[in-house]
């Protein structure tokens, strides 16, 4: 089985809890399919750089899949016709990254390197 990475933007007027249910839905997917979902990352409501379909927010989902190439092509299927679905990406990848999102990725490294260093002045 292949690791990809998958990215979704849903609409910005759906809640949390709806956007959860989706993603819950896609693993559901994934696992029927003989996959498997590493891990499932809510980034939030996000202000996207131009209009998509008259929405200028969405909500952001990261799904990082351990899946073969045919679960990948029923959960992009089931994407296409779902309506709260912006826009869709998934991307082969080697293997995954400890965290895709940037700030929370600094937060992770801050607490593995323990307390700052304190110079003294004489």
């Amino acid at each position: 089985m292949a690791l990809y990475e998958h990215l979704l933007i849903a609409r910005q007027d759906i809640s949390a809890q709806q956007v959860d249910a989706l993603a819950t839905h896609l693993k559901t997917i994934i696992e029927g399919e003989g996959g498997k979902v590493e891990k499932h990352e809510y980034w939030g409501l996000r202000g996207l750089a131009y209009r998509i379909k008259k929405n200028r927010k969405g909500h952001y989902v990261l799904l990082n899949i351990n899946a073969p190439a045919n679960a990948i092509h029923e959960l992009e299927r089931q994407l296409k016709i779902n309506e709260d679905v912006l826009r869709h990406m998934s991307v082969k990848v080697d293997k995954f990254e400890q965290s895709s999102n940037k700030n929370k990725r600094e937060r992770e490294e801050n607490k593995t390197e323990g307390a700052p260093a304190v110079e003294t002045v004489q």
